[in-house]
């Protein structure tokens, strides 16, 4: 299992018009990217049936999977518009991709580990590099 222990967040969103509406924003994306990162994968048979052609069988994120997250804005107002606001409805998922992609191969890089994508896959890494698979 990958648990996410801690997620932090810091953007520079400019004006924040409405704040509460802006981490909303963050945390969906942060969701959406968690969710890509250790849950999402289309899976086939050995003869090509997809095993995932449903909502119940494809791991989509819920609430349940989705860590604590801390918050900030560091906000410089856009130079480009009078209210001094920028955009953030892709932030969450553009910065939360990697980072969760890359904490658990940085977190098993000593067992040689240097690709992850699902939970199982990553417990399969883990067991072929102990020699055990």
């Amino acid at each position: 299992m990958v648990d996410i222990v801690r997620y932090t967040t810091v953007n520079d969103f400019g004006v924040l018009v409405n704040p509460m509406l802006v981490e909303g924003q963050a945390h969906g994306g942060i969701a959406q990217g968690v969710g890509q990162a250790l849950l999402e994968s289309v899976a086939y048979d050995e003869d090509g049936q997809m095993l995932t052609g449903s909502y119940m069988d494809y791991g989509l994120p819920r609430a349940s999977d989705r860590p604590v997250l801390g918050f900030q804005s560091h906000p410089m107002p856009a130079r480009t518009n009078p209210l001094g606001a920028k955009g953030c409805g892709e932030a969450g998922c553009a910065g939360s991709l990697p980072a969760v992609m890359n904490a658990p191969v940085d977190a098993l890089s000593e067992l040689g580990i240097t690709r992850i994508d699902t939970p199982h896959r990553t417990w399969q890494a883990i067991q072929a590099a102990r020699g055990g698979a």
